[in-house]
């Protein structure tokens, strides 16, 4: 089922699947912002990554002495969840883990995730709870697709990327065969007033990974410079721009942790950037996408 939220600007549509986010409708402009699914190019809109986001090096991680094994971004995706409150500003989701789930993460927990609608912003937040007897680690990410080109008559390359106030970024590349990042080879984004144009081969090694918080705000610019959307993550260690290459559309991905880097044999719990909870502590973070 899909829930709405609606307002004199947008009218927003989450799925009980995944909890995810499936239609941002622009009233005034009469266009849809959200990527559509098409499964010609990638079947998915804005899925939650929990409890990891991308892979873990060999499909398989260890944690308190133990091996389980593991899917890129984890299960959350592809998990229906239960709509605990929905009105015409926020509706909220949940799933608790199961025996399903705990047959690859050996964690008792609850996710619950929210959409808020105000004005022209969509705020995603998630609310991670441990209610394990032991410390409990993840990684939970963001992965929204946004529709480019958007107007008539215009190109993938005709549109840009902005970060505000940033003059040049730097990013890894991913192991196509392991699909975990080369950490010890970096790569500089060039910026011209803190823009850069968006091209179709950008993502020919797959996603761009942003490590030390660099973004807090990315955004994408219309072809006369104007903006077409903005997306704010506050405190995001990590984050990742990725489409599949000749596709129409552009993923801007916030990240609370990412994938091993390439040949990572150590614990979760050592796992640079690991969010830990204490047995029944809870964990919140949220990021927002204004639509102009």
């Amino acid at each position: 089922m899909v829930h709405t939220m609606e307002n004199e600007y947008l009218r927003v549509g989450i799925s009980d699947a995944g909890a995810e986010l499936v239609s941002i409708y622009d009233k005034k402009n009469k266009r849809e912002v959200i990527w559509q699914a098409d499964p010609a190019y990638w079947k998915r809109h804005a899925p939650v990554l929990f409890p990891n986001v991308g892979r873990h090096y060999g499909d398989h991680y260890r944690v308190h002495g133990q091996e389980y094994p593991s899917r890129q971004h984890g299960f959350a995706r592809d998990t229906e969840f239960l709509c605990t409150a929905a009105s015409d500003t926020s509706v909220t989701h949940e799933m608790t883990s199961s025996d399903a789930t705990r047959a690859s993460y050996p964690f008792d927990f609850v996710l619950r995730i929210t959409h808020s609608l105000t004005d022209r912003e969509v705020q995603i937040s998630w609310e991670v709870i441990n209610k394990s007897a032991q410390s409990m680690y993840f990684t939970i990410g963001g992965h929204p697709a946004f529709r480019v080109p958007v107007l008539e008559g215009t190109d993938y390359s005709d549109y840009s990327l902005t970060f505000e106030g940033q003059d040049s970024l730097t990013y890894l590349l991913l192991d196509p065969a392991s699909g975990t990042a080369f950490a010890e080879k970096t790569c500089e984004l060039k910026l011209t007033d803190g823009n850069c144009r968006l091209d179709t081969h950008m993502f020919d090694h797959d996603a761009l990974v942003f490590d030390h918080s660099q973004i807090s705000r990315a955004g994408i610019l219309l072809p006369d410079g104007s903006p077409y959307l903005e997306l704010r993550c506050e405190g995001f260690p990590n984050f990742g721009i990725w489409s599949v290459p000749g596709a129409p559309f552009v993923c801007l991905e916030p990240w609370m942790g990412r994938c091993d880097n390439c040949g990572y044999h150590g614990p979760l719990d050592e796992k640079p950037d690991i969010n830990s909870l204490e047995p029944n502590e809870t964990f919140q973070k949220s990021y927002v996408i204004k639509i102009f």
